[in-house]
């Protein structure tokens, strides 16, 4: 987390929890296990179609968890009324304001900028290795 949200009052509501980070790492690993196929196709298929499983489960298993997340955020945004509060001006109650420091504190997790960055750099490599395996080799 940055330097602001240390010194939010809500640090300790908003911070990753143990549960976030063992998700994130399931996450991960599918994320390495897809890109991996088509190397371990090539060494061994048996291999390849178990980090396709791994990945498709990882995958499954992680976006149930960012959707129960994301869903629950939600249903807490539309029972306070905070989109009204906001659009219309009104004033924010004070339990109010620390649930939308919550929300935007979790929102600015450094754990989905690696996600996104893994991602990004991880199926670069799987687009060259499948392209030199495929065309190349």
């Amino acid at each position: 987390m940055n330097k602001k949200c240390r010194n939010c009052g809500e640090y300790n509501n908003c911070r990753d929890s143990s549960t976030s980070w063992i998700f994130f790492i399931i996450g991960m690993i599918a994320t390495i296990a897809l890109r991996v196929v088509t190397v371990l196709m090539h060494l061994n298929p048996v291999y390849g179609q178990l980090a396709w499983y791994v990945g498709v489960a990882g995958f499954f298993v992680f976006f149930v968890y960012k959707f129960r997340v994301e869903r629950a955020r939600h249903k807490l945004i539309v029972k306070k009324g905070l989109m009204d509060k906001i659009s219309q001006g009104d004033k924010i109650a004070e339990d109010d304001r620390r649930l939308i420091g919550s929300i935007l504190c979790s929102l600015s997790s450094n754990k989905d900028r690696i996600n996104y960055f893994l991602i990004f750099v991880s199926s670069a490599a799987a687009l060259i290795v499948a392209l030199y395996f495929d065309f190349l080799k």
